[in-house]
């Protein structure tokens, strides 16, 4: 079973993302901080001064998998730790990972919220010049969700699943768990369970009309396909891996800015850290937060009984959890989904500045899993 393989990395999947064309909207405007965080000792004096830049450009998602980065800017938080650098802060907006990858591809980001799917991308397609994985943010929150009489994963023969995208987390996900039940798939959709990459809002459209029979997807995803189409849990993601934590959502920085202003991609570790903490002494006004900061992006929120439902599936965490990445990737490759070759990965993390905020702050450092710098 994947537990007791983990130190085997064997397990689910990430793949380089496919090609999308994703409008990306670059906006500068800065919400009111409300409320206002509870401040917090800062370990700032404890850490040598280091090069900083007269602006970052920080990219997210409006999703409740970004929490830390919408509670960051919501409180003001990104910009009370660049302050002290006199750095202004920016913010774009993406819908999706493979954009976010392009933009800072074309120099237009410096910092990025983002799944490890487009991490693992955007390093393996630069041969590793492109980025580096500097902190967590998210852990958790991915779900088979299905019919009502679908009640094993024997049922699942000749349904057909959605996926958010050909080769994404889920999507390997999914994959990989068939294959150790002895199911198959391929991706042109036949063997013994379809799997049909579909995005997230259709597939909702597609299981309200049985088209298809469930997904397996992240959040705030699967909750709305169970509180609005009466799906029902199968398979919990976090049941399949040691600890129930697996990587959601990483902050990676640019390779060439990270390595020309490190003081402030050390400042944006600060705030994410600060958030974090934030959120987890302050539950129900944090949900509030990201509530605010979701109807700003995208124009609605999410119904209260869906984020309730989401956000108990999350854990908020400045661990990147490399190992689960690692695990994802090999099972991407097993899943005939993403070519890697041997070390391809090496190097893909670089979380001194994180430990050095941990260790100044007295907190527990992270490992890179041997996969780059601690």
């Amino acid at each position: 079973m994947r537990k007791a393989m983990m130190n085997k990395f064997t397990k689910r999947a990430v793949l380089a993302a496919t090609a999308l064309s994703v409008a990306v909207l670059p906006v500068a405007a800065h919400a009111a901080p409300t409320p206002k965080p509870t401040p917090t000792p800062s370990a700032s004096s404890a850490l040598p001064k280091l090069a900083t830049a007269p602006v970052v450009r920080i990219g997210f998602f409006a999703n409740v998998t970004h929490a830390p980065a919408l509670v960051a800017i919501q409180l003001g938080l990104f910009e009370r730790e660049l302050a002290k650098d006199g750095t202004k802060v920016e913010y774009t907006v993406f819908n999706a990972g493979p954009a976010q990858i392009e933009a800072m591809k074309g120099g237009a980001i410096d910092i990025g919220y983002i799944g490890p799917n487009p991490s693992v991308s955007g390093y393996t397609s630069t041969n590793g010049s492109l980025l580096r994985v500097v902190s967590g943010a998210t852990s958790g929150g991915a779900q088979l969700v299905v019919r009502s009489n679908i009640n094993s994963v024997a049922d699942l023969k000749g349904k057909k699943i959605a996926t958010p995208q050909l080769g994404n987390t889920q999507d390997v996900a999914l994959r990989s768990f068939l294959k150790e039940k002895g199911l198959s798939s391929n991706t042109a959709g036949g063997g013994d369970v379809s799997i049909i990459p579909t995005d997230n809002a259709t597939t909702l459209s597609l299981f309200k009309r049985g088209d298809v029979d469930g997904g397996w997807l992240p959040e705030p995803w699967a909750s709305r396909l169970v509180l609005e189409a009466g799906a029902k849990v199968l398979v919990d993601e976090q049941d399949l891996w040691p600890g129930g934590q697996f990587v959601t959502t990483d902050i990676i920085a640019s390779q060439s800015f990270l390595n020309q202003y490190p003081g402030t991609v050390r400042s944006v570790i600060q705030a994410n850290n600060a958030a974090i903490k934030w959120i987890a002494k302050n539950v129900l006004p944090a949900k509030d937060v990201v509530q605010v900061q979701i109807k700003k992006w995208t124009g609605s929120q999410l119904a209260d009984n869906v984020i309730n439902r989401a956000w108990g599936n999350l854990r908020f965490t400045w661990d990147p959890l490399p190992l689960t990445l690692k695990k994802s990737a090999d099972d991407a490759v097993v899943a005939g989904v993403l070519n890697l070759n041997p070390g391809a990965l090496n190097g893909i993390y670089d979380l001194r500045l994180l430990n050095s905020t941990l260790k100044a702050s007295k907190a527990r450092t992270v490992t890179a899993g041997g996969l780059g710098l601690q």
